[in-house]
């Protein structure tokens, strides 16, 4: 576990307002299970996967991309990783400690609203299925 898994720049996709030097804890509702209170943080090394995340987040607010960095040891996500995709090519990360808020960016793709509700129709058809590793 560690930085040996990705060198990074890494990115957290949100509907939050943040600011520079913001601290991102655990212990949050997930934007795709509302009743699940995760036990780590998320980001990914792909800057539109973290567009993709702020994209599908809940709320109303405009989806924004943040520059992050880990502030203490990460592990691969185990909900991509290997369960539904050998290795990470997602390069999708989850930690217990914060993860600080370093820029945000503008430079991210967006979703056609196409592809935005074709995202939204494939969680809503996992539904129940649609388990989180947490």
């Amino acid at each position: 576990m560690g930085k040996e898994l990705d060198e990074g720049p890494f990115y957290h996709g949100t509907k939050a307002d943040l600011r520079v030097g913001d601290l991102l804890t655990a212990g949050f509702r997930s934007n795709y299970r509302p009743e699940v209170v995760m036990n780590h943080i998320y980001f990914t090394a792909l800057r539109d996967g973290a567009g993709l995340a702020a994209e599908l987040a809940a709320g109303d607010q405009e989806p924004r991309v943040y520059l992050v960095e880990p502030t203490g040891e990460f592990e691969n996500d185990p909900n991509v990783t290997d369960k539904k995709f050998p290795g990470n090519p997602t390069r999708s990360y989850r930690s217990r400690e914060p993860i600080r808020i370093v820029a945000e960016v503008a430079d991210w793709t967006r979703l056609t609203p196409e592809a935005l509700q074709g995202w939204r129709d494939r969680l809503a058809a996992m539904g129940d299925k649609a388990e989180i590793i947490n």
